[in-house]
């Protein structure tokens, strides 16, 4: 069999998903509580049986790293998930595109005498059987396969944007524009292409060395490198995602693929898990999506005095997490929250280490780690309110807190001090802080750690639970 190795870039600071890439790489934000989106495209390739992976990073990448050497680990000879942050390989400059990313790093498919080159991002979320790409690449004896598949066409300008023949022949490549070209069979559609791609080595090679020494070139795959294969008469084709089967995956099941890059392509993503039959099935046992393995309790679920039961409807809750008394409705609980009496929760996000107040009422909210709510907020059920008091919010009003922020009954908002001052240095946020100077605070600590579930469980000790514990106990 070829040999073929795989390169991921995962090097991108995805500036529209701010604030939550302020301070960690696209491919680290967690998704679906307790992974990773890295985890995706690495669960894809180990599940259709590669062993030898480089994931390529440079961005904020040391969240990223940490999870990956922690958690990612093949035991086998000659198997390996290798980790490759930026070395300026290639000149005293870091990497200038995708296409420079593995330009850089040719050395790698070199020493590995590859005869072929998978090039995957790492910051979509999707299952793909990887292997029949490769199969299908290997068939047609392409230079190039691209994955390609239909998005409705308001949405195509995103995306590079593919015009093929009837044999899946690539003739035409436009990179984001303005107005894309619809699919002749459906004109609401548009082919778009994925950012993953099969590459003959010597192809690939040959095409890289020529793009580096063009100046007017921005070394990106979709600008330069395919439009010029194409253009050189490249055999250069399209794998057609939407025929692609996950084994284990019932017959009906849906090709499932979702750009995470703007906070609401995010937020819909995590809510569509919690859907009674998700898009996204993560409960086939032949095609596990795989994470790090936390050393944390059960969730647990208790009644508080007097306070109603727990009222739980469509949501996902992760290991370690106290729920108290609450009312959830569509909501995705990181691992390690602690939700505390009489709290209402609907259609949010909390990532790991969230801690939320006594009959609090949140709706419409993504929280980054390690966020505290006093008892009593009230955060979604007045836009108008909302954007007085939150400086991160979308067109269709989802209030985004960064890492560790506080949240008081009434008053401003407090930033923790690291977080404040990665924010007013990024590009992405820093005008949107000065718009909102004097109607935040910021904390004199940090929140690079929390207390976990083990130093806090202390409050559901005997005292906490007992029988005439009464409605207005703050725990």
């Amino acid at each position: 069999m070829p040999k073929t190795i795989v390169m991921i870039m995962a090097g991108g600071k995805g500036s529209r998903l701010t604030p939550l890439t302020s301070h960690r790489a696209k491919p680290s934000v967690p998704f679906g509580g307790r992974y990773r989106i890295i985890d995706f495209v690495l669960s894809n390739f180990v599940n259709s049986g590669y062993r030898n992976i480089y994931v390529l990073t440079q961005y904020m990448s040391s969240s990223l790293i940490s999870h990956l050497s922690r958690n990612w680990h093949l035991l086998g000879i000659g198997e390996t998930i290798e980790v490759v942050p930026a070395q300026m390989r290639m000149g005293d400059h870091w990497y200038q595109g995708t296409a420079d990313s593995i330009y850089q790093n040719l050395n790698l498919i070199r020493d590995e005498k590859a005869e072929h080159v998978a090039v995957f991002g790492g910051d979509h979320i999707y299952k793909f059987a990887i292997n029949e790409m490769e199969d299908y690449h290997i068939d047609t004896d392409s230079d190039l396969t691209v994955a390609a598949f239909p998005v409705p066409l308001e949405e195509a300008h995103q995306f590079g944007v593919i015009q093929v023949d009837s044999n899946n022949n690539i003739i035409g490549f436009q990179e984001k524009p303005q107005n894309p070209t619809p699919m002749p069979s459906d004109p609401t559609k548009a082919l778009v292409s994925m950012g993953n791609y099969f590459f003959k080595a010597n192809v690939l090679e040959e095409a890289l060395i020529k793009d580096a020494f063009r100046e007017d070139s921005k070394h990106d795959f979709g600008h330069n490198i395919i439009p010029a294969l194409v253009k050189n008469n490249a055999s250069v084709r399209i794998y057609n995602f939407a025929e692609n089967i996950i084994p284990g995956d019932p017959k009906y099941a849906q090709p499932y693929w979702r750009d995470v890059g703007t906070v609401e392509s995010y937020f819909q993503a995590n809510m569509e898990l919690r859907s009674p039959l998700p898009s996204l099935n993560m409960y086939n046992r032949e095609w596990r999506i795989r994470t790090s393995q936390r050393d944390y309790p059960p969730a647990r679920f208790v009644k508080h005095g007097s306070f109603p039961s727990i009222d739980m409807i469509d949501s996902l809750v992760c290991e370690g997490s106290i729920i108290s008394s609450d009312r959830l409705q569509q909501c995705l609980i990181g691992y390690d929250c602690f939700l505390h009496a009489g709290s209402e929760i609907s259609q949010s996000i909390l990532l790991s280490g969230c801690d939320v107040g006594s009959k609090s009422r949140i709706s419409r909210t993504i929280m980054d780690k390690n966020c505290t709510i006093a008892p009593g907020a009230i955060i979604g059920e007045n836009a108008e309110l909302d954007r007085q008091r939150f400086p991160f919010m979308t067109p269709s009003n989802i209030v985004v807190l960064p890492k560790g922020t506080h949240v008081p009954k009434e008053g401003p908002i407090e930033f923790s001090h690291d977080m404040a001052f990665l924010l007013k240095k990024d590009p992405a946020t820093k005008d949107i802080l000065k718009m909102f100077e004097g109607e935040f605070k910021i904390g004199k600590s940090s929140k690079h750690s929390h207390d976990s579930s083990g130093p806090r469980y202390h409050q559901f000790g005997p005292g906490a639970l007992r029988s005439g514990a009464q409605p207005n106990d703050e725990f």
